[in-house]
């Protein structure tokens, strides 16, 4: 065995690993180029978690139900303009009176007019650039 020669050769890595180390290292470098020019490490807006419940109720004093109370329950703290009441699709014009959190509620009817049965109350979520949205709730007024 020739172990004086084992300690004085002075080969490194073999030519096939450095190759193959260079490589990855291109690879590894050309990805994290690519992720910021294409801009796949920006933030966006998550959706929000949040409950509501959905109440028929008499806002009127007159003694029939003709609105929904719509509370928020639990969930994230939205900014409400964000958040849109749709009644059959239309957009509503609710005051949430500043951030909408648990406990805080609005009441909606029709554009002031009763609802009389039949409509779909939904609470919607719009991300402030307007690219996402997602329904937070739903309720059909009973007829």
């Amino acid at each position: 065995m020739k172990l004086k020669q084992f300690f004085t050769d002075d080969d490194a890595v073999s030519p096939v690993i450095g190759v193959i180390l260079m490589v990855a290292i291109t690879v590894i470098l050309a990805a994290v180029i690519a992720s910021f020019v294409l801009g796949l490490g920006d933030t966006t807006d998550t959706t929000p978690t949040a409950s509501f419940d959905f109440e028929y109720v008499d806002d009127d004093g007159d003694g029939t139900n003709d609105a929904v109370k719509i509370t928020h329950q639990t969930g994230d703290t939205l900014d409400q303009s964000e958040v849109k009441v749709k009644v059959n699709g239309a957009t509503q014009s609710v005051s949430w009176g500043g951030e909408i959190k648990s406990g805080v509620s609005v009441t909606v009817d029709n554009g002031g007019s009763d609802l009389t049965g039949g409509e779909t109350v939904t609470v919607v979520w719009e991300s402030s650039d307007g690219e996402s949205s997602s329904t937070l709730g739903s309720f059909d007024v009973p007829n």
